[in-house]
């Protein structure tokens, strides 16, 4: 069995990408886009950290967070997340055994991937990646199209402009 260990770098950025369990024919997380919303409204509201860009996709989503000074717990958060999210909704998914014998909803899979953010670049690439995905999912012909991205904040600050990604091939961004 590995030893797998997340890493613990207090206030660090993290990118993270997080899949519902089943992932074909889904678009529960669009679907239930204000719940997801406000389930992370309240985590953040109590064990507070940054969202620096996410793209919510109908069965995965992706985002950029930075934790507090001295905070190193995103596992917490994420938990949190899917346990508030997964309880406000009727019980109607399918259960394998070894999640009816935990108490665990089917909702979400039970890891997710994280990786540090390590630089600027690093930083740049990985929100162009969130930002690029419905486009690279076939869920928008365009970027800005896209209603459930943190996109539109940057082109409202102007760090983005509006048709950026129109004219860039894919496959540039990320790990």
């Amino acid at each position: 069995m590995p030893n797998y260990r997340r890493p613990d770098t207090p206030g660090a950025c993290w990118f993270f990408t997080v899949n519902l369990e089943q992932r074909t024919n889904q678009r529960l997380l669009v679907e239930q886009v204000d719940l997801l919303r406000s389930t992370i409204r309240k985590v953040k509201g109590d064990h507070p950290f940054q969202i620096d860009a996410i793209v919510i996709l109908p069965e995965h989503l992706h985002a950029i967070w930075t934790l507090p000074p001295g905070d190193a717990d995103f596992k917490t958060r994420w938990s949190l997340i899917k346990a508030g999210f997964s309880r406000a909704l009727p019980k109607t998914e399918a259960l394998s055994a070894s999640r009816y014998r935990r108490g665990e909803r089917g909702i979400w899979q039970r890891r997710f991937w994280e990786h540090q953010i390590r630089d600027e670049e690093d930083f740049r690439r990985h929100v162009d990646y969130i930002h690029w995905n419905p486009v690279k999912h076939g869920l928008a012909e365009r970027v800005i199209d896209w209603p459930w991205s943190s996109f539109q904040r940057f082109v409202q600050n102007g760090i983005y402009p509006h048709d950026w990604g129109c004219d860039v091939g894919e496959g540039r961004w990320g790990e």
